[in-house]
C-alpha cells in the first residue's frame, strides 16, 4: 500500500488525466503554475507524458508520469494511491482522459460502446472514488473536475456511447458533489465544445486561424481557455461551488446550429 498519510510541509499535489496532450497538458501546466505539483498519465504516448512532465519541471514544480489505461478496470486507478505515495498527499484529481467511437447507432458494437463507457464513464468513477477516500483520510478537502463535453448537455449525431458516457458522468458529478460536501471535497464538471485537440484533428492549430461562422464565437477554443476555468474550480475562490457544470463552447448551446454545418468533432 503506499504512503497514506501527507508529508509535514508537502507541496499541494494535483493528478490530471489524459495529460499527454490537448486539455489534459493545458490543464497540467495551469495547476502547475497555481503551484501543484502534478501527476502526469498517458495512454498511447509516452513521450508525450514525458513532454507534459518537463514542461512542469520547468516551471519549477515536480512531476510523476505514469501510464493510464481505462479500458481495462478495474485496476488502473491504482494510479491515484501511486500518485498519492509519490507525493506524500492529493488535493485535485482532473479526469480529463477521453476517447469516442463514433458511428451510427444501428452499426455500433458493443464491444465499442463497452469501451467508450470504460474509459469515459467507469474510469473516472473508479479514479474519483479512489483520489476521495485519499482525500477524505487527508481531512483538509479538495477539489475533483471531470472534463465532460457540451454532448453532456445536447447530444452528438453519431456518437450514441460518447453521449451516453458523458451525461453519465454529469450525473455522477452531481452524486459526488452531493456526498463529499461534508468532507470539504466540491466535484464540478467542466463541459468543453469545439476545442483545438487532436480528437478534433486540430492539435496545435493557433485557433484565431480556424474560422466556424456557425458559431457565435467563430472559432474552436484553446484547451488553454479549458484550463483556466480548471484552475479557477480548485482555487479557494471556488470553495462555495460545487455540483455544477459549466459549459465553454464559443455560443454553441445557445445559437444551436446544425451539426453538419459546424464540422464539431469532439472535444477532449
Amino acid at each position: 500500500m503506499a504512503e497514506t498519510s501527507p508529508r509535514q510541509g508537502a507541496a499541494k499535489a494535483a493528478v490530471v488525466t489524459g495529460s499527454e496532450s490537448g486539455i489534459g497538458r493545458a490543464t497540467a501546466l495551469e495547476l502547475a503554475r497555481q503551484g501543484y505539483d502534478i501527476g502526469v498519465t498517458w495512454f498511447a504516448h509516452e513521450a508525450e507524458g514525458r513532454a507534459t512532465a518537463d514542461q512542469v519541471r520547468r516551471l519549477g514544480r515536480r512531476a510523476e508520469v505514469r501510464p493510464l489505461d481505462l479500458s481495462g478496470l478495474p485496476g488502473p486507478e491504482r494510479v491515484v494511491d501511486e500518485f498519492a505515495g509519490d507525493f506524500g498527499r492529493l488535493d485535485v484529481l482532473v479526469n480529463a482522459a477521453g476517447m469516442n467511437r463514433p458511428g451510427p447507432f444501428t452499426e455500433l458494437t458493443y464491444d465499442d460502446f463497452r469501451q467508450v463507457l470504460s474509459v469515459d464513464l467507469e474510469g473516472p468513477f473508479l479514479l474519483s472514488q479512489r483520489a476521495a477516500l485519499r482525500m477524505i483520510e487527508q481531512g483538509e478537502g479538495g477539489r475533483i473536475v471531470n472534463i465532460t463535453s457540451v454532448h453532456e448537455h445536447t447530444p452528438l449525431p453519431s456518437a450514441a456511447a460518447y453521449n451516453t458516457a458523458k451525461h453519465g458522468l454529469g450525473g455522477l458529478t452531481k452524486s459526488m458533489a452531493l456526498e463529499l460536501a461534508g468532507h470539504g471535497i466540491t466535484v464540478n464538471a467542466v463541459a468543453p465544445g469545439l476545442i483545438a485537440t487532436g480528437m478534433s484533428g486540430m492539435a496545435g492549430v493557433d485557433v484565431h486561424t480556424v474560422h466556424r461562422p456557425a458559431l457565435p464565437v467563430s472559432r474552436p477554443g484553446d484547451p488553454r481557455e479549458i484550463a483556466s476555468l480548471v484552475g479557477w474550480l480548485v482555487s479557494e475562490g471556488a470553495a462555495y461551488t460545487t455540483g455544477q457544470s459549466y459549459v465553454v463552447d464559443g455560443g454553441f448551446t445557445i445559437a444551436n446550429p446544425q451539426f453538419t454545418t459546424v464540422d464539431f468533432g469532439a472535444d477532449d
